[in-house]
């Protein structure tokens, strides 16, 4: 993270990103949860949240002393609202340089681990923790600035639909390009893949759009608040991994003035990894995350990745037993 950050400086950028982390709320505590073999929870508050003011009001114990913890840790809280699925919500905290976001990232999720501890209820940051409700996203959103502070992204160069300048288009180029390469570092664990299937609130191609939430990469806002979303990354994803790659990428753009593509219909562009072990073989074999990263980091991540799946693959399920149990 710290090398991406000395690489935009040195061509005279900084980079500027906020996390929209979703989770989970459970009555249970995590003793609880864990003597259930996290199994049948109850969520706290039985119906979908999504903008419904009761639900809010229902989550607010723990919502409004997770605002309040943050603030005193200084980590400045944006806006909390109830999510789609039962028992979820979102916290979003206000955007900041990479490198402080991501440390902020880490802040937030450990508060919440320990605030909801010590209420007696647990949170979970699972990418896909019910297999019949919506999963947990980290949006990234990110644009350059100048050392100055500049959004650069902005200009009067109409592409699509989007007034912007030349390094907002090949930083966006760069970004979508390189994502299928550097997948582990959005979606790191074997349930990650879980999220994402065709029709879900999750993106399952690479396609971008100024307003299309189905698509990987979505554009946001106009002149200094111009930005690129990313909707790829669960919320079980290492944010400084996370966004070492989406600067590496986004500068490779911008350097070798790499083009997007159209927006449109994110059906006719590539699709994403499958699982954790397709994702892995291709940053196994990406001379870009080689030459960017060095073989130390892609050697060491792609064997950690080939071990978690080399244990899941060993493991008998919940699925198993119940599919093969009584009928085989």
């Amino acid at each position: 993270m710290r090398r991406q950050c000395a690489r935009l400086k040195k061509h005279g950028f900084s980079g500027i990103g906020a996390s929209e982390l979703e989770y989970f709320l459970y009555h249970d505590s995590y003793e609880q949860a864990h003597q259930k073999g996290y199994r049948r929870l109850e969520a706290y508050g039985g119906s979908l949240g999504d903008y419904q003011m009761l639900q809010a009001t229902r989550t607010e114990k723990f919502n409004g002393a997770m605002r309040r913890h943050l603030k005193s840790s200084g980590v400045p809280v944006e806006s909390s609202k109830g999510e789609y699925g039962r028992g979820q919500n979102e916290l979003n905290i206000r955007y900041a340089d990479v490198l402080t976001m991501s440390d902020r990232h880490v802040v937030y999720k450990q508060a919440f681990r320990e605030v909801a501890s010590e209420l007696g209820i647990s949170v979970t940051f699972m990418a896909k923790p019910h297999s019949d409700q919506s999963g947990n996203s980290c949006h990234l959103h990110i644009n350059l600035a100048d050392l100055n502070g500049k959004n650069i992204f902005a200009g009067n160069e109409e592409f699509d639909g989007v007034l912007c300048s030349p390094t907002f288009r090949h930083f966006l180029g760069g970004w979508i390009k390189h994502t299928p390469a550097l997948m582990p570092f959005y979606a790191p664990t074997i349930n990650s893949y879980k999220r994402f299937y065709a029709s879900s609130w999750a993106p399952t191609r690479l396609g971008w759009s100024v307003d299309n939430r189905t698509a990987g990469f979505r554009v946001v806002g106009q002149g200094d608040s111009l930005r690129i979303e990313c909707r790829i990354p669960g919320a079980d994803a290492n944010p400084y991994l996370a966004y070492a790659a989406a600067i590496a990428s986004g500068l490779d753009g911008v350097l070798n003035k790499i083009e997007p593509g159209h927006a449109g219909a994110p059906s006719s562009s590539v699709s994403l990894p499958q699982s954790l072990t397709d994702a892995v073989a291709l940053l196994r074999e990406s001379s870009f995350a080689r030459n960017t990263f060095g073989d130390d980091v892609v050697d060491h991540y792609t064997h950690y990745y080939e071990s978690e799946v080399a244990s899941f693959d060993r493991t008998v399920t919940d699925w198993e037993r119940s599919r093969y149990f009584e009928q085989i």
